[in-house]
């Protein structure tokens, strides 16, 4: 049988009403697999592992990456797939960390739900329903780590939380979902993609995002940050007087440029006023590429766990950043299928 561990990590789908009134985690990943129709159909052996049980507005970046380890540990003792559950606000974030050190083929999928168990027509049962399916399928191999949700399957590099309500709140900006569930089985639009690893590590950097906002004062990078991130205006677009402390910044730590906007790149070549992407590549900022700010920070983040200067910085924003350099990743490719 194929063996799938689910890791449960809190958050809406693991609610239950308090006695002041509204909802917090506090199911098992047992009492969430208890009594979904259809899961035993499935033919898998189920394993269970409860990781935490927080809103994800309170994970860590070291949660992550421990869970990485958990994840790591789980397939090398045998599990043929990992599922996760856990709350959907920083879920973007988190199963692109886990994407990013996950090198093996197994599939990782991780879900959750917008209407809690106390509500009807809670969606946390469908959700893990398909997440488990997805994780089963041979058909999700060496695809990395996916976010099953609604019926739709992400790519953790591209999906983000596009609602703040809606059960149908995750979307991806760069080419829409990889994959759908159509009759209980998953079908994906196109063979699997190139992958991007890096090297796991211990310790775990400030790496701030600011935005900009029409007539803010320029930030004031705080001085133990080993990088940042700028949300700039459109296509990569800051205040001229942005210009210089930010040039200054760059001079000592990685300083990436993505756009504020969710979706698009950031340009290279077509403006060339002061605060313009031309002038900011000019003065050493990274481009994010098709990658919204969130992204890049979780990327930004790895790379710098794992040593990586600004040149390998560079690198792996030109590959991972989706417009056409994945020769220059820095590390190596993840296994083989």
């Amino acid at each position: 049988m194929t063996r799938i561990m689910v890791c449960g990590m809190g958050g809406t789908i693991a609610m239950t009403t308090t006695a002041g009134g509204g909802v917090a985690p506090a199911l098992t990943t047992r009492e969430l697999t208890a009594a979904i129709p259809g899961l035993a159909a499935l033919g898998v052996d189920l394993g269970l592992v409860d990781v935490c049980n927080e809103p994800s507005s309170s994970l860590r970046l070291a949660d992550v990456i421990a869970l990485s380890r958990t994840v790591a540990r789980l397939l090398a003792e045998g599990a043929d797939g990992i599922v996760v559950t856990q709350g959907t606000d920083s879920l973007e974030e988190c199963a692109y960390l886990l994407d990013l050190l996950h090198d093996g083929p197994q599939p990782v999928v991780v879900t959750g739900a917008m209407r809690n168990p106390a509500l009807a027509g809670p969606d946390g049962p469908a959700n893990l329903l398909a997440a488990v399916t997805v994780a089963a399928s041979p058909a999700a191999r060496g695809r990395g780590v996916l976010v099953a949700f609604a019926d739709e399957v992400h790519a953790a590099a591209r999906v983000r939380k596009a609602h703040s309500v809606r059960v149908t709140a995750f979307a991806s900006a760069a080419g829409g979902p990889v994959g759908q569930l159509v009759e209980g089985v998953v079908h994906f639009a196109a063979p699997p993609p190139g992958r991007f690893v890096v090297p796991r590590g211990e310790r775990v950097p400030r790496v701030p995002v600011v935005v900009a906002a029409l007539g803010e004062e320029a930030p004031e990078v705080p001085a133990d940050a080993e990088g940042l991130v700028v949300a700039a205006f459109g296509a990569g677009h800051l205040p001229r007087w942005w210009v210089e402390p930010l040039a200054a910044a760059a001079s000592r730590i990685p300083v990436v440029l993505a756009s504020r906007t969710l979706a698009g790149p950031v340009l290279s070549a077509t403006y060339a006023y002061p605060g313009s992407e031309k002038d900011l590549l000019a003065r050493e900022l990274v481009p994010a590429g098709l990658l919204n700010p969130w992204k890049a920070r979780i990327l930004l983040v790895a790379t710098l766990v794992a040593g990586a200067d600004r040149d390998q910085v560079a690198a792996a924003f030109a590959a991972a950043g989706g417009l056409g350099e994945p020769g220059r990743w820095p590390w190596p490719p993840a296994r083989p299928l």
